[in-house]
């Protein structure tokens, strides 16, 4: 089994081909038989995970696995307590309600790379930045929370799933996983009591 973490740069495909001639993970990624696990958009960036092992592809995109996703998003609009309230109670989208796990309001972030095209500047209308974290993987649910809170998303970077980061992978590089880090984060888990144990 195989377990690789990619950054995706903005424009890419989750996949290896594309009938429409668009640029897909084969442009960055030589390795056969490994299926992205979860979705990232097309014009999104960040982390993507990807494996050959299909239970593990599985476990890794299914929502009951509750596995956090963190992503930074640049909207359109002046972020608000209010707004980030709302993220977090829940909004009502088309296929029912979504809440964040944490939303909050950040600075444009320093380490961040620029952005091929830029996001087009308007000088009449602020953008901010958020930071938000989510369990589910829905279609383009970032995007529909944000709108729905009055905050378009311009720009949508994913930083982390659940313990792996973007961490000295820049975009189009990849690293591989350790398998037994792998092992440990999927491991499924039963209720005793109160309290949540691993499982076997």
């Amino acid at each position: 089994m195989r377990c690789i973490l990619f950054n995706k740069p903005f424009r890419v495909l989750s996949k290896f081909t594309d009938a429409e001639g668009r640029t897909t993970l084969a442009e960055f990624i030589r390795e056969s038989r490994l299926y992205p696990a979860g979705r990232l958009d097309y014009d999104s960036e960040g982390l993507l995970l990807l494996t050959d092992h299909g239970p593990t592809q599985a476990r890794i995109s299914d929502p009951r696995s509750h596995l956090p996703k963190t992503y930074l998003a640049q909207v359109e609009g002046t972020v608000t307590p209010e707004a980030t309230d709302r993220l977090r109670s829940g909004v009502t989208l088309n296929d029912g309600a979504a809440r964040a796990h944490a939303a909050e309001a950040i600075e444009a972030p320093g380490w961040l790379w620029e952005r091929d095209p830029p996001v087009r500047y308007r000088a009449r209308i602020p953008t901010g930045w958020l930071r938000v974290v989510l369990d589910e993987g829905r279609n383009r649910q970032m995007r529909r929370m944000t709108a729905a809170v009055g905050l378009p998303t311009l720009r949508l970077i994913r930083t982390s799933i659940g313990p792996w980061t973007l961490e000295g992978l820049a975009p189009g590089q990849w690293r591989e996983l350790d398998l037994s880090e792998v092992d440990r984060t999927l491991q499924p888990r039963r209720r005793r009591g109160s309290a949540f144990v691993s499982g076997r």
